[in-house]
């Protein structure tokens, strides 16, 4: 702001920092989507593909739910809450994104969202020999 007959200039700063109010989210859908992207972390994630989906199965445990994805590569395995829509999603192959969030998140994310807490990603034995064999 610049006053008249002045030779100074006042700038006005907003002190105040913008914060989202968007909860966090630990998963995605898109009808279009033809993979799920696996956020392993910041530095690695992987994309596997439906058409390599073999199965996934939901155990629950008080409140506590693990959810085991297998494609023919990759066994990726889900703890946390509410996971059965992400088994839904996965289900209509319009899953798209995963990724934990820390515990200290849990608080943000409203009841009934799902919530992962810790993702862990292992190659299936069987792709890593098949891997081997097509090596000359």
């Amino acid at each position: 702001m610049v006053s008249a007959g002045s030779n100074s200039l006042v700038a006005v700063i907003n002190t105040h920092k913008l914060m989202s109010t968007k909860s966090p989210e630990c998963w995605a859908s898109d009808p279009n989507a033809r993979a799920v992207k696996i956020e392993v972390s910041a530095e690695q994630s992987l994309l596997l593909p439906f058409d390599q989906f073999a199965f996934s199965e939901l155990r629950t445990d008080g409140k506590e739910q693990t959810l085991r994805l297998v494609f023919a590569t990759h066994e990726v395995s889900l703890r946390g809450h509410s996971l059965r829509r992400i088994e839904t999603a996965l289900q209509r192959m319009e899953l798209s994104n995963l990724v934990s969030l820390p515990t200290g998140y849990r608080s943000l994310v409203a009841d009934g969202q799902p919530f992962i807490r810790e993702l862990v990603v292992a190659v299936l034995a069987e792709s890593d020999a098949g891997r081997q064999e097509a090596e000359p």
